[in-house]
């Protein structure tokens, strides 16, 4: 278990697991925001995290929301980096027929705590064959 040290705002809901097992915290909005139809939306939380360095917090979608609303994220899933120390923000968009309104201390989106490796990179002339080679798009069979 890892602890993230959190900064709020004075109306700011801490996350939290729903359900004992739950793989993400939910993230709260500050503040009511109101989502027009296809338009996008940045939704506050009030929150700033501390995330332990070698971890990142992926922000997803609620399920629920997306179901019932068509609220989805539009970088899904967001990454919050170690470094980051500003105000956590949620980027929705509304893809539903109606506006909806995301009420300030409802639920927006979860975030889930993963451990983050490092990569060195070697330039190489050839890379070694496999046998889907450059088979992009499509490649499975699928299409």
């Amino acid at each position: 278990m890892i602890t993230i040290r959190i900064k709020r705002t004075k109306d700011a809901m801490l996350p939290h697991y729903a359900h004992k097992g739950d793989a993400g915290v939910d993230l709260y909005s500050s503040e009511d925001v109101i989502l027009e139809p296809m338009k996008i939306a940045l939704v506050p939380t009030g929150i700033s995290m501390a995330i332990p360095e070698g971890y990142e917090g992926q922000v997803r979608p609620k399920s629920g929301l997306a179901l019932n609303h068509g609220i989805a994220l539009v970088n899904s899933p967001g990454t919050i980096d170690s470094g980051y120390r500003g105000e956590i923000r949620i980027i929705a968009i509304n893809l539903g027929k109606r506006p909806y309104t995301v009420e300030k201390g409802k639920k927006i989106a979860q975030m889930v705590f993963q451990r983050v490796e490092h990569a060195s990179f070697e330039d190489v002339g050839e890379l070694d064959e496999t046998s889907r080679n450059e088979g992009g798009f499509g490649s499975t069979g699928l299409g």
